[in-house]
């Protein structure tokens, strides 16, 4: 997962888009990345890190520019090498730098295409410079001296015909403006937002949640459509166009369970509300699966799952209590490249607060359960702080299927639930009971805070079931193979970048 943002301004944009990216920085904590517009000329700087590491003063002295976009990166396709870290650029046939949140499903194919016909190199194994790439030529097909708007809508819907997957981009064409575009299916979240300059003229931004713009003093207009595009030209105005045929709105539902910040509002979703709403639906089938069970206390895992245990204890009436605190300079533990330290760092992450524990039975609720790497260890922690019974609940039903949009759940070899029924699941994390959230009461909680019309969700990490149609089984054994553990320790990178090669 990353995290997108872009800002045209009347002023210089760098510290607004470093605040950005910080109130992104949970969608990626592998890379940073800012580049800004000024005269004609690009000013890049990214590497690996925080953001807080990878700008300094001088850095951000030298961005300089009214407009830019920027990055926050954790990596689900190629390697972690800087040199992945976004943005991308390319020179012809204008200036365009390209941030992008997602992954590219056919862009092993795409390589071979952007070098035979296109007449293009990639330079990496990341898919966004394979889309940074195909949206360059479609431009160029167009031939023009001065884009218009026109033209850049032609090719971004060249883009939505020759890729595949999920995909919320942000692009600038040096000299000509900013623009925005999702996949036809809005997968990946992004919106945007305008406010007033001093002289009354109106700057827009766009980011991949509405908190980036609350905290740069944007209001938020609304989400980009499926398919659509929106560009803001030299001139400050904004031109927005469907460029998808065939375009209808089924987002990812795990940003909801799990990525999104609760304060961030996503397709007319308050990601807040569903939370809660997704604690109340647990509540009930606790209700109709143990009408007389004997929890004491509800604890939740923190910091994603507290809304909905907040909500669970409530509609239980049973006693709330923070049982562990979190040591927040630990990143999150499912997507560190490697068990070894996912589960190095779990005990560094949360310490139980004994008294708490002590000679009661313990409800556990976590946001999901996609390794189990912290489950059990969580588990036993509760029981060496002195709880009697430990139960585990899961405001998100059980992940068997790998994810392909660009979370890091690519192998299912890796999943816990993946192949065991659910009472396995609680054999191996060590429960005394284990409950999952039913994924029609997910869908629900979700669909109930709505304000607008979904047509359905990806939920494919729970049901198998790919909305861009284009996933098959040799596919899934493709990406496990390349992004497994395995892979990202650095034993099959090497043969990643010679596959890519190899379809050239």
């Amino acid at each position: 997962m990353c995290g997108i943002a872009g800002i045209y301004a009347y002023s210089p944009v760098n510290q607004q888009l470093y605040d950005a990216l910080t109130v992104l920085q949970h969608r990626g904590q592998d890379a940073a990345g800012i580049v800004t517009a000024r005269d004609g000329k690009f000013y890049l700087r990214k590497s690996n890190g925080m953001v807080r590491d990878v700008f300094r003063t001088r850095h951000m002295q030298r961005l300089v520019g009214n407009q830019g976009i920027g990055h926050v990166r954790y990596p689900t396709a190629g390697s972690s090498s800087s040199a992945e870290s976004q943005p991308f650029y390319v020179n012809s046939p204008y200036g365009i730098a390209l941030a992008h949140n997602g992954n590219l499903t056919n862009s092993e194919s795409l390589v071979g295409e952007i070098f035979r016909s296109d007449l293009r190199h990639i330079n990496t194994t990341s898919d966004s410079e394979v889309l940074l790439n195909v949206f360059a030529h479609e431009l160029q097909v167009a031939n023009q001296l001065v884009p218009r708007a026109e033209d850049i809508f032609r090719a971004v819907a060249g883009v939505h015909q020759r890729c595949k997957g999920a995909y919320a981009v942000l692009a600038m064409i040096s000299g000509y403006g900013l623009l925005a575009f999702r996949d036809p299916h809005g997968v990946r979240p992004v919106v945007y937002g305008q406010r007033k300059a001093d002289d009354g003229s109106l700057e827009y931004m766009f980011a991949s949640e509405s908190v980036a713009l609350d905290s740069s003093g944007f209001e938020l207009v609304r989400d980009l459509a499926p398919g659509e595009c929106i560009y803001v030209d030299q001139n400050g105005q904004l031109h927005a166009q469907q460029c998808a045929p065939d375009a209808s709105l089924t987002p990812c539902i795990f940003e909801h369970v799990y990525f999104a910040r609760p304060d961030s509002i996503i397709d007319g979703i308050p990601v807040y509300h569903a939370r809660l709403k997704m604690g109340q639906a647990l509540a009930e089938k606790i209700r109709r699966l143990r009408p007389d069970h004997d929890i004491d206390v509800v604890m939740p895992i923190p910091d994603t799952s507290r809304t909905s245990a907040v909500e669970l204890a409530n509609h239980l009436g049973v006693l709330y209590r923070e049982g562990f605190i979190k040591n927040r300079y630990i990143g999150r533990t499912f997507i560190m490249p490697g068990q070894a330290l996912r589960k190095k760092s779990v005990k560094q992450k949360l310490n139980p607060i004994s008294l708490e524990f002590k000679d009661k039975v313990v409800l556990l609720v976590d946001d999901s359960i996609v390794r189990g790497t912290t489950c059990d260890q969580i588990i036993q922690m509760a029981r060496e702080a002195g709880a009697k019974k430990v139960y585990f609940a899961s405001a998100a039903p059980a992940i068997r299927f790998p994810n392909v949009y660009g979370i890091d759940m690519p192998s299912a070899q890796e999943l816990i639930a993946h192949g065991r029924t659910e009472s396995e699941v609680e054999q191996a994390i060590g429960a005394d009971w284990l409950i999952y959230q039913d994924l029609e009461q997910l869908q629900q909680a979700v669909n109930d805070c709505a304000q607008q019309s979904v047509s359905g969700f990806d939920c494919s990490v729970f049901d198998g079931q790919y909305v861009t149609g284009d996933i098959d089984a040799a596919y899934l054994e493709r990406i496990d193979t390349l992004r497994n553990d395995g892979a990202k320790s650095g034993q099959l990178v090497t043969d990643a970048v010679i596959d890519l090669h190899n379809a050239v």
